[in-house]
């Protein structure tokens, strides 16, 4: 017997929406909250359910565990917002945790809302905050919002595809072990720290995160990564850097004696914090990828060889 889970993956209703429902905080809609609408869907949903939410803000947090095939969608990142106000451990501070394979969302902004405040207090300490956590495999986000200052987007386990999406923070702001594609993004650095520590536990490990035609930009300044395990790899590609990326490039932090175990590469990278403009500064570990071998980072080869992407209902 083929799993309901399988079903969903291989069911030919992938292709486009089965149902719409829509939130409304003010009570336009079917459901008031977004907790509410998805209660309203079974367990082992194999068709494609669409929770359109109108905007505001909704204040709200939320698991999504054995309900697949969700798709969450607002008007745009700027007008749609889920956030909570929540700290220390990771798991417990999330605002909206994914645990089901098969979850799509688009122009709807996550947030975590407690280092925003803990900036403005000195009695309160900067902590980790997760706006959103990515545990399921073929998770895919168009044109999103993800907002917090510490551990904001932990994109930890599956298959993800990111386009368009806007990606705030300050200390590991992207950070897990997901296989992920991050394509035409926007990387806003808000403080002192990391944007990336990525997970990659040996080398065998297929994960890792590839930046493709994204802009770092803010009013901080950051590495690109550091290594969260001992063969962490994360590679940018025709990406372009503001001053916001220290000279450096990249931190060791607690890896020393891995250096050549990581993978840390820059591409055809542009801009007045590229390599190409502290050649002198760089860490001498980084790597130079030959030609040859960048094809295994496309996105199609990378995280997409079975065509998941182009079956999502948002095409």
């Amino acid at each position: 017997m083929v799993s309901n889970a399988i079903e969903c993956k291989l069911s030919p209703t992938l292709l486009k929406v089965a149902h719409t429902i829509t939130v409304s905080a003010s009570g336009r809609g079917n459901f008031t909250t977004i907790t509410g609408a998805l209660e309203s869907i079974p367990v082992n949903n194999d068709k494609w359910i669409r929770i359109f939410v109108m905007p505001g803000t909704y204040n709200e947090k939320i698991k999504i565990k054995d309900k697949e095939c969700i798709f969450v969608e607002g008007q745009s990142r700027r007008t749609t917002t889920i956030s909570f106000d929540s700290c220390n451990d990771t798991a417990d501070s999330t605002t909206f945790a994914v645990y089901s394979d098969n979850f799509l969302a688009k122009n709807i902004a996550f947030k975590n809302s407690y280092n925003r405040k803990a900036r403005s207090d000195t009695d309160q300490k900067i902590a980790p905050a997760v706006a959103f956590g990515s545990f399921g495999d073929k998770h895919a986000f168009y044109g999103c919002g993800f907002e917090g200052y510490q551990d904001t987007l932990w994109d930890e386990k599956g298959h993800h595809y990111f386009k368009s999406c806007y990606i705030e923070g300050a200390v590991d702001f992207i950070w897990g072990a997901g296989q992920s594609v991050y394509e035409g993004c926007l990387i806003n650095v808000t403080g002192e720290g990391y944007i990336t520590a990525q997970g990659r536990n040996s080398s065998t490990d297929t994960n890792g995160y590839v930046f493709n035609y994204c802009t770092v930009l803010g009013t901080g300044h950051a590495d690109l990564g550091r290594p969260y395990r001992a063969y962490s790899r994360v590679i940018f590609l025709n990406s372009m850097f503001t001053k916001v990326v220290n000279p450096q490039g990249w931190s060791i932090w607690c890896q020393q004696g891995h250096e050549n175990d990581i993978t840390f590469a820059e591409v055809n990278c542009v801009g007045p914090g590229s390599s190409a403009h502290h050649k002198h500064e760089r860490i001498s570990w980084m790597k130079k990828l030959k030609r040859s071998e960048l094809g295994q980072y496309s996105t199609k080869a990378f995280i997409d060889s079975d065509g998941w992407i182009s079956k999502l209902p948002i095409h």
